[in-house]
């Protein structure tokens, strides 16, 4: 979640018809106007923020721009990628079919998905529906989740690849967080009810909330009109890239929405699941989710800037204390689109904030609102703090111009393109191949096309990756050809420095034909 500058006009859509210009000690004059400079100085595309507070939404603004290079600008009707923030979506789900008695949240996962295999035969017979959604089954932050990117496999099969994934620890003794234990909980919601997860979310959670312009599927966008482009950036400039459907793994992270729709799934969450005279979660419910089932460990030994002194993962949400207070919430990053909700309970009080750029200021926005309505005296900028150390973090990752440095010039491949083209397999993914096509290499990938490239001679047997089609993530990668003993391809090795996609888990070897 990274990179670089864009300057570019900006608006409010912000209403003070309803509300008074403070709300209690807030002044929300004083709250726009930072944000506006907070879109100008990280050079973000657009972002639009929310404010709930006693179960009103008290603020909203918009800045920026839908999409770089042309005039339109968002409001609070405009839907944005939420990402994993619909990973609470999932859980709460999860909670109403507990309450109706078709599943515990004790029950195996094999209970619901014979075909659910881990590393390990114990821990593959032992992970319960709670294991998978507080991402304690011993899988690696991230790992595996190039069987699902970009990829058109059903969730299904999606899931028949997660043996493959490298075990990080010890069952249940840690913490690494799996987009693919999600779209497990997704596929045991359909098995379950026999409906879609996008049917029941519809159902149970965005038509009793009122929630009518949250979509699940990138295929109604059109219809629905008003969204934000996704922006990646290249050479410290913000371009528009395409919508990626995320359809098939919606309940890690498919949910498309805006601020208003998220206010009221705010005020819901904070009202502890009601809705009017409807009760849709229940106080077991609410507690279960809320309460840590994955800790991560805190420095008490010296001071922090939230005062923190818990951090842990609930059932689909990050759980801490900020200063002093409960903090419920979580982030979502999509293609070109940085996301995030917070929640602090004891006070009914919510922000969401949804960027449209790689590069994004969520959590400064938050901070500085959390600050706004709980501590007036607060005077501390989390804008500059959290850009400065952005572009430490940017200035520091010199891992692709070392790459560049150390290119050697002027050597030839000691392996002719005729002995590696063909056909690959990969435990992990599936089949990728290597093709002639149109007089260029190109690298395909069977169920994920859109990560497809051509390839360039780099050095030695080294071939550069150029992709074909915009990526979010990742720019510079190459692969290198291995062989065995007797000079006959056996495979290649990705290099791809990113800190989200870890190609180097695929492993290709070449086919025997």
């Amino acid at each position: 979640m990274r990179k670089a500058l864009l300057l570019f006009a900006l608006t409010l859509s912000f209403s003070m018809s309803t509300f008074a210009q403070a709300v209690g000690t807030a002044d929300l004059e004083k709250l726009d106007a930072y944000f506006s400079q907070m879109v100008k100085d990280w050079g973000i595309p657009g972002v639009s923020i929310g404010i709930v507070k006693d179960g009103k939404l008290v603020f909203t603004g918009n800045y920026g721009l839908l999409e770089v290079g042309k005039n339109q600008k968002p409001d609070e009707d405009t839907l944005y990628a939420i990402a994993s923030n619909s990973k609470a979506f999932t859980s709460a789900i999860i909670g109403m079919l507990v309450q109706e008695g078709k599943l515990n949240w004790n029950d195996k996962v094999r209970k619901y998905i014979p075909y659910f295999e881990l590393y390990d035969s114990y821990e593959s017979e032992h992970t319960t529906i709670r294991d998978i959604l507080s991402h304690r089954v011993g899988l690696g932050t991230f790992s595996g989740d190039n069987i699902w990117y970009k990829s058109e496999l059903p969730a299904s099969e999606i899931i028949k690849r997660i043996q493959y994934v490298p075990k990080a620890y010890e069952f249940r003794a840690g913490y690494g967080y799996s987009n693919l234990m999600f779209i497990t909980a997704g596929e045991i919601i359909e098995k379950v009810t026999g409906k879609s997860w996008g049917e029941n979310v519809r159902e149970r959670i965005l038509e009793p909330l009122g929630m009518e312009r949250t979509l699940y599927t990138i295929n109604d966008l059109d219809k629905m009109g008003n969204f934000a482009s996704p922006h990646a950036i290249k050479e410290g400039k913000n371009y528009p890239i395409p919508w990626t459907s995320w359809d098939n793994v919606a309940a890690t992270g498919g949910l498309v929405s805006s601020v208003a729709d998220l206010s009221k799934w705010m005020i819901f969450n904070l009202d502890h699941g009601i809705t009017g005279t409807d009760t849709l979660l229940s106080k077991r419910t609410r507690n279960m989710v809320w309460t840590p089932h994955n800790n991560h460990m805190v420095d008490h030994t010296s001071e922090n800037d939230f005062d923190r002194h818990f951090n842990g993962y609930g059932l689909g949400w990050g759980l801490s204390d900020y200063k002093g207070r409960l903090k419920v919430g979580h982030t979502g990053g999509y293609d070109g689109m940085i996301t995030a909700l917070t929640l602090i309970p004891d006070e009914k009080l919510g922000v969401v904030v949804l960027t449209n750029g790689t590069k994004s200021p969520i959590m400064a926005a938050t901070y500085y609102a959390l600050d706004t309505f709980l501590d007036a005296e607060s005077e501390k900028d989390w804008s500059a703090d959290y850009l400065a150390a952005a572009n430490r973090r940017i200035n520091a990752d010199t891992r692709i111009a070392e790459r560049i440095a150390k290119r050697v010039s002027n050597t030839q491949p000691s392996i002719s393109p005729d002995a590696f083209a063909g056909r690959y397999h990969s435990d992990l993914y599936g089949e990728l191949s290597i093709v002639q096509k149109d007089n260029n290499l190109k690298l395909e990938f069977s169920h994920s096309p859109l990560l497809s490239a051509t390839l360039t001679h780099w050095h030695y047997n080294v071939w550069k990756l150029n992709w074909d089609h915009p990526q979010a993530w990742f720019s510079f990668g190459t692969i290198q050809i291995q062989t065995n003993n007797m000079m006959e391809v056996s495979g290649f090795a990705f290099d791809v420095p990113n800190d989200d996609f870890f190609f180097e888990e695929i492993k290709p070897k070449k086919i025997k034909m």
